[in-house]
């Protein structure tokens, strides 16, 4: 399981031309699941979001997490962050889930997410064509991937 964090100052997700959800100060998540992903990736994940100190404290060192500046998530389905590009220009999405596999571990987060940090928890809309629009506050992006845990 991979995530792309970006601590934004403001993000909002469209579908078909409408708003579908927007969230202020607080994280961007785009979330990527492999076949090889479990509820396992999906706990240790959400534990290393909760704690996750990204935001700043009063000398502007990222110190503070999420629920110390009462921030927002907003959660995007992305099979596209395993893609693999070794071979030839045009990227393979083998690795990623099927709907199947992924949809319940993509709700799952979500839920575990907004359960851990007492927050709600925003999305996109799983398969659809979606934009995003989002302020990268710093700018501040992170990729973690449950594949390397030490």
């Amino acid at each position: 399981m991979r995530v792309v964090i970006q601590r934004v100052s403001k993000a909002a997700v469209y579908i078909d031309g409408g708003l579908f959800s927007s969230i202020g100060k607080g994280m961007l998540v785009l979330l990527g699941i492999e076949e090889a992903d479990s509820i396992e990736d999906v706990d240790w994940l959400v534990a290393k979001l909760a704690r996750l100190r990204i935001f700043p404290d009063v000398q502007g060192v990222m110190n503070r997490d999420i629920m110390e500046v009462s921030g927002e998530f907003l959660v995007v389905s992305q099979f596209t962050l395993h893609a693999s590009t070794r071979k030839g220009n045009r990227p393979s999405y083998i690795r990623a889930a099927r709907p199947e596999k992924a949809i319940p571990l993509y709700e799952s987060f979500v839920a575990e997410l907004s359960t851990v940090t007492n927050l709600e928890v925003l999305t996109g809309q799983f398969g659809a064509s979606m934009q995003v629009e989002l302020v990268n506050d710093g700018p501040v992006t992170i990729l973690i991937d449950s594949r390397n845990r030490e």
